[in-house]
Formats: C-alpha cells, structure tokens, sequence
C-alpha cells in the first residue's frame, strides 16, 4: 500500500507500457510541469513482451524521459504485459495509487488504438477511478478519492480530438522523451525491425504537426474528455 502521506499530483497519466504516455502528451505534461503543476506517470506494465529491449533498459528508459518531462513521480504496478484486464489485483493496485496521490484529472490511452492493451489499460484505470470514489471500497486502501476528470490520449492513429493543447514551446522536449527509447525507436544489431522503429518519432512529431495546423498554432497534442467540457465564455481568439 502507498504512503497515506504520498503528495498530492494534479495529473496523473496511464500508460500500458513505458512510452506510451510521452507518445500521446508528453508537451502537454511537460508545459503542465513549467506552468507548476505536479504531474505523475503510471505505467501499469513492465512492458516484458516487447519486441526489443529488456525490462532494465526500459526502466532506465523511463527515468530519463521523465526528468526530461520534469515529472513529479512515475510508478510501475508491474501488472502483466498482455494480461490487462479488469480484475481484484489490477484494481487494487490502480485504486491504492490514485488515492494514494489523489489526482484532480487522470489521462488514460483512447481506446481506438491498433495495440488491445492501450484499450484494456483504459477499462481498468477508468473501473479503478470509479471505484477509488467508493468509501467503502477496500478502505484498507486508504480513504475515497473522487477524480475529477477523465481525459483521453492518442498513441497510434490519427484521431479527431474535441480539443487540443498547444505544445509548440515543448515539440523539442517530446521529441528528447521519446528518443530517450533508443531501445524501442532505433533499429540497432540485436534488436528486430517492428512498427516503432520506422522512422515512428518523427510520425509523432508530424501529426501534432497536423493537430497543430489545425488549431492555428505550430504543434498540438489532441484530446478527448470522458466528461461533458463547459467554458465559462466563448474563445474569440
């Protein structure tokens, strides 16, 4: 179990594996971090089943991206890669950490993605959220906490958003995050030829490129709220 005294996150994101969330927004936690907000990274596997790279390297991976993003902390549940699924363990784990660091907003992958366990990871965080608002769910667990906001992001495809976050200033800290997986975009000697390392980077890079023309600014990462979004006003400009 967490820390009860564990400090408070705004945002915590959840990722299937390391990278995926530094693939969907990794501008957006980066500018959320400049602007003083604590950001949190959860990856729920260790990603042991991947193609290329080990678990070591992965882990090391990681680390580096995050402080490159300047996340607050990052967490691994070590749930089973290619075995996410909406069960007691899993959501407990999930639950602890969410009440453990009680975030406002929770970022979840989009559920139309070419890879099942994105989808699975989102099932489980968005089951893990609703139960961690539950007093007396698990109280061993440590005391309700009611996430105000669900967001989704995109790792594979090119999606409609409802909205987007312009991360122009922070396009170049992405692109650092995800190259620090050398093991996963980067074709080397021992490693095998798969979708990732095509050249996959700057596809990234290119379709907040895409986003980002379309919102009128240089780069955008795009989004989906699970929830209803109101605004106080207009934007005119």
């Amino acid at each position: 179990m967490y820390m009860e005294e564990t400090q408070k996150l705004d945002v915590l994101a959840f990722g299937a594996h390391a990278d995926d969330v530094e693939i969907g927004m990794a501008g957006t936690l980066k500018k959320l971090a400049l602007e003083g907000k604590r950001t949190g990274i959860c990856d729920l596997t260790e990603a042991e089943l991947s193609s290329n790279g080990t678990v070591s390297q992965r882990k090391v991976e990681a680390k580096a991206a995050a402080d490159i993003l300047k996340v607050s902390n990052r967490y691994n549940l070590g749930l089973p890669d290619r075995g996410l699924s909406v069960n007691e363990g899993s959501l407990e784990k999930c639950v602890d950490l969410i009440r453990a660091v009680k975030p406002s907003a929770v970022f979840i992958p989009y559920f139309d993605d070419r890879h099942p366990d994105h989808g699975h990871a989102a099932t489980l965080v968005e089951e893990a959220v609703f139960s961690a608002g539950i007093r007396k769910y698990k109280p061993e667990l440590g005391s309700a906490h009611k996430v105000k906001r669900i967001y989704y992001y995109f790792i594979n495809g090119f999606h409609k958003p409802q909205f987007t976050i312009d991360v122009s200033e922070q396009i170049d800290a992405k692109k650092k995050a995800l190259e620090a997986y050398e093991s996963q975009f980067v074709l080397g000697e021992d490693s095998v030829a798969t979708p990732l390392t095509n050249g996959y980077v700057q596809k990234v890079i290119h379709r907040e490129y895409l986003y980002g023309k379309e919102s009128g600014v240089d780069y955008a990462e795009g989004f989906i709220s699970k929830n209803m979004l109101s605004m106080k006003e207009i934007p005119l400009e």
